[in-house]
């Protein structure tokens, strides 16, 4: 954790990458905290494009009426190439500074946090980074804002999927989002009470699956879900439909749920979660400490340092998916 001694008066807020449920309740929080704090608080609109093309504006109480029950995010989110380079942070920093502004809250995920890292390094302005992205892939916190929505709008969808698994006596393969993490597939796998989950950790095999299944129909099972993570690209899916069908001959319905995973109105949790870690990150900038994230253990927030969150991997919770296959016997 780094520390500065300047006093502050004004803070930008901003979201960079991926859109989750909650980002606006964090965003709310920011500002309602900062102003109750007697701060100016700033909206960065678009992320680190918006830093570096100057479009920042001041935000008041009244803008953050009715937007706590609102996906997506009220200052709109992007990823800038521009930024990734020194001259492009360096741009970004002296609009900044022209502005007046202090100090930033970034909510995002790893990437966003590897450019609020430079801004420090490089600049000296001082971050404090919110975990904001569905596939919960951040380490350094048990949970992030939008994971619980996206967890809940998937499983919802499969148990409506399993209905017509049941109805047509079929298998059913069902692509949750989470590129590299296999935190989404895990969870809804659990609840959803998949037979057989797929995950970037490589942790089962089309064989596992198949004899798995298998065993299920001769046990009297009639239908069954496997649920995968997408990988790197939406469609892993058809390719795993694809190859049950070369090995066993059995026929499998995909269906690929996508980006309705990120949109939606936030649940309770995930409002819960985006107002406190908001909070915190104020509170932590007023006490002089920066180029951190707030995070969770459990219920309790902690501070993690972003280099060590954007160097470590959080790894896929393989109990969770050795109890999910458990209990699909």
């Amino acid at each position: 954790m780094a520390t500065f001694s300047k006093k502050i008066s004004k803070i930008g807020v901003y979201t960079s990458g991926g859109d989750a449920p909650g980002m606006n309740a964090a965003i709310r929080a920011v500002v309602r905290v900062g102003i109750a704090q007697k701060l100016e608080v700033f909206g960065i609109h678009s992320g680190y494009i918006g830093m570096v093309d100057n479009i920042i504006q001041p935000l008041q109480l009244r803008d953050m009426a009715n937007v706590i029950q609102r996906g997506g995010t009220i200052l709109k989110t992007a990823r800038s190439t521009e930024f990734m380079k020194p001259e492009g942070r360096a741009k970004a920093a002296a609009n900044l500074k022209a502005a007046g502004i202090d100090a930033l809250v970034c909510i995002g995920g790893d990437g966003s946090f590897r450019g609020a890292h430079a801004l420090w390094e490089e600049h000296q302005i001082p971050v404090v980074g919110v975990p904001g992205t569905i596939d919960n892939d951040i380490y350094g916190s048990d949970k992030t804002i939008g994971f619980d929505t996206a967890v809940n709008t998937a499983l919802e969808a499969i148990d409506r999927i399993r209905d017509t698994a049941a109805s047509h006596d079929r298998l059913f393969i069902v692509e949750v989002m989470g590129r590299n993490s296999g935190f989404i597939a895990s969870h809804v796998g659990l609840a959803g009470g998949a037979e057989e989950i797929f995950t970037p950790d490589g942790l089962t095999t089309v064989e596992k699956a198949i004899d798995h299944i298998k065993e299920g129909i001769a046990r009297g099972k009639t239908s069954s879900i496997l649920i995968t993570a997408e990988g790197q690209k939406p469609g892993r899916a058809y390719d795993l439909a694809d190859s049950i069908r070369k090995k066993s001959g059995m026929d499998a319905k995909v269906s690929i749920l996508g980006h309705q995973q990120r949109g939606g109105s936030p649940t309770a949790a995930d409002r819960i979660l985006a107002s406190r870690m908001g909070a915190a990150a104020v509170d932590s900038l007023l006490k002089g400490q920066c180029d951190i994230m707030i995070g969770t253990e459990g219920e309790r927030l902690v501070t993690v340092p972003l280099d060590l969150v954007t160097k470590t991997e959080k790894k896929t919770q393989i109990d969770l998916i050795s109890l999910a296959n458990l209990l699909a016997t």
